[in-house]
């Protein structure tokens, strides 16, 4: 496994975190600075999902474009 996807993080886990990390902030019961660790530990969450998210449009955008060029040559091609 390379290191790149060593670091990646599972999207799906890390949503649960931030929801975790929401709930707790929301609570009130914590101290300021248990309050600020929570805050920076949700930042970086959050950009970690949006560049997968933004990964994962990326990938989608590419297969469409493939799947609507190899549709136009079809549509083109006289013998298909």
């Amino acid at each position: 496994m390379t290191k790149t996807k060593k670091r990646r993080p599972e999207l799906e886990k890390s949503l649960a975190d931030l929801e975790t990390i929401v709930e707790e902030l929301e609570s009130g019961e914590l101290s300021l600075d248990k309050s600020l660790q929570m805050f920076e530990k949700g930042i970086r969450l959050s950009r970690e999902c949006q560049a997968a998210l933004k990964d994962a449009e990326q990938k989608v955008q590419i297969l469409v474009d493939d799947e609507l060029k190899d549709l136009d040559a079809d549509e083109l091609d006289p013998d298909g």
